[in-house]
């Protein structure tokens, strides 16, 4: 769904790239309970440290969205071996603009566009999309916020939002700003929705690889 952006961003920057699908995406194992309410920490803490261990990576500058945005901020609060982090359009805590936008795709769901173009991309789209939603009307409705690992990062952060995205506001990278303890750049882009490698992919390129030209040891 990245299209051709990793191969973009590798070549760029000179650096290899290892892309993976998350549990429940992609043509990885169709999800088959109930997402738990910490899930993203999971995958963060639990997870992508064992496949970078697996692979013997340990210099990596991490880039995810979204969820894995926020799973990506997990493995940043544990202090694990992590040059850099870029993090597009990630959620941090519940807000407004998040749950009414679930509860709409909830809604629209059966029929829509949006799960003629997933199904492109997923073993099982219905299991993958009401995987995700169910459990966020759950963190919903429990307040859910990592604000508190915030403190715990102290690697140079990339983290940008766009303006029209209807998934979540500036206030989520800006309390990203405001509690990490490294450098964190915030880029705010305007004309632009929850998928910005998709919607600016040009501007999205430049940004990352001088993040990681910068972050170079």
């Amino acid at each position: 769904m990245w299209r051709d952006f990793p191969a973009r961003l590798a070549a760029r920057t000179g650096c290899g790239a290892l892309i993976y699908s998350r549990y429940g995406h992609g043509q990885s194992d169709v999800l088959a309970e109930p997402r738990p309410l910490d899930f993203m920490a999971h995958e963060g803490a639990v997870v992508l440290p064992e496949i970078l261990r697996t692979l013997a990576l340990d210099d990596v500058v991490l880039v995810g969205h979204s969820d894995g945005g926020t799973a990506a901020l997990h493995y940043a609060a544990r202090g694990l071996p992590l040059r850099a982090l870029v993090v597009v359009a990630p959620h941090v805590r519940t807000e407004a603009a998040t749950r009414d936008a679930t509860a709409e795709q909830q809604h629209s769901w059966p029929g829509s566009v949006l799960r003629e173009r997933l199904g492109r991309y997923h073993r099982d789209v219905d299991a993958t999309f009401n995987g995700w939603a169910e459990v966020w009307a759950r963190l919903h409705a429990s307040g859910w916020t990592i604000e508190g690992e915030l403190a715990r990062i102290g690697c140079p952060v990339l983290a940008v939002q766009g303006h029209q995205d209807t998934h979540g506001t500036m206030m989520q990278i800006e309390r990203i700003a405001e509690l990490a303890r490294g450098a964190v750049r915030l880029e705010k882009l305007d004309q632009c929705g929850h998928d910005p490698f998709r919607d600016q992919p040009d501007r999205m390129l430049a940004l990352v690889a001088e993040f990681v030209s910068r972050s170079a040891p």
